[in-house]
């Protein structure tokens, strides 16, 4: 496998980077362990979770998915430096207004609870999940900047921010002297491309912010499960994925992923993947899986390189501007 630079920093991550917010939710832990097994036995080297994972479920308190990582970690031969852990803070931990936010009290509280979750005394990549409008940004990034000097966190990054508050705190933490944010996580996929190429895919470029897209096969639309005059699969994102994706551009995408595939002998959902790898602003690609065939067969796509005239009949169809 080819790793790659997050961003401009020297770390080097897969070009798949393993999401597991399916841990503890529809992949059950034996399972998560053995999704994290082959990960790696293919190459992938970067983990990507929360804080949250998955509280919207019931029974789920929130923190599953890093336990999980945790006990896998403990209970594998694997040295700790082999994996590139990444999780985020934000969200709601516990009751009272203080336990989320992006305060100085909560991430300074959130990450110990994170560390002794994932049985590790560093993060690699400490994310902010979501933007927080009550808390200046001056306190949450001299918070995170107290985090890296102390080493318990290596590297610091965003997710969900707009163009505009992202070229804001590179300011903040330029001016200041603070650790700066190295990548961000958008909502990115060949057929949800404006939130991200409009604005914030120049500031990355330019500034040298790695990208770590979520959501690359559109919530798994780009596997050519959902197509024109079939039933919709028993999916729990299918009522999400009819809204979205499930229209004439939509399935033009689906149609063009397929015949850019067969030339090279790969599947939609390989060719989606390759699609948004060939943005050379992303470092990794954020893919989730429910068992082994699912992991096995979309990491092929970090294998696949399209020609420009590929990429470019790919982009035609689902251009946004």
């Amino acid at each position: 496998m080819n790793y790659r630079n997050l961003g401009r920093t020297g770390l080097k991550v897969s070009p798949i980077c393993l999401g597991t917010m399916q841990f503890g939710w529809t992949a059950d832990e034996a399972t998560s362990y053995n999704i994290m097994d082959k990960a790696v036995e293919l190459g992938c080297n970067f983990f990507d979770t929360a804080d949250i994972y998955s509280h919207w479920v019931d029974g789920n308190e929130g923190g599953v998915s890093e336990g999980i990582i945790g006990r896998w970690l403990k209970q594998s031969n694997l040295n700790r430096q082999e994996i590139v852990l990444a999780t985020k803070v934000r969200g709601k931990r516990g009751p009272g207004p203080n336990n989320q936010g992006l305060s100085r009290v909560h991430i300074m509280q959130a990450v110990e609870d994170s560390l002794s979750r994932l049985q590790t005394d560093y993060i690699d990549l400490y994310q902010v999940h979501w933007p927080d409008e009550e808390t200046p940004l001056e306190e949450s990034l001299s918070t995170l900047n107290d985090l890296v000097r102390s080493g318990k966190v290596r590297y610091i990054g965003c997710s969900n921010y707009p163009a505009w508050l992202l070229m804001k705190s590179l300011w903040v933490s330029d001016a200041n002297g603070y650790e700066r944010f190295d990548s961000i996580q958008p909502h990115y996929s060949y057929v949800h491309r404006a939130e991200f190429e409009r604005e914030t895919q120049a500031v990355c470029a330019d500034q040298g912010l790695g990208v770590i897209p979520y959501s690359p096969l559109a919530a798994g639309f780009l596997t050519g499960k959902y197509r024109r005059d079939t039933d919709i699969p028993d999916s729990v994102r299918a009522d999400g994925i009819k809204s979205k994706y499930m229209n004439e551009q939509g399935f033009a995408a689906v149609d063009k992923l397929e015949v850019i595939g067969n030339a090279h002998n790969a599947t939609i959902a390989q060719t989606a993947i390759a699609w948004i790898l060939a943005n050379p602003t992303v470092s990794s690609a954020i893919i989730g899986a429910n068992n082994l065939d699912q992991l096995t067969d979309t990491m092929k796509g970090a294998d696949i390189e399209l020609s420009a005239e590929e990429k470019a009949a790919l982009d035609e169809i689902t251009a946004w501007d």
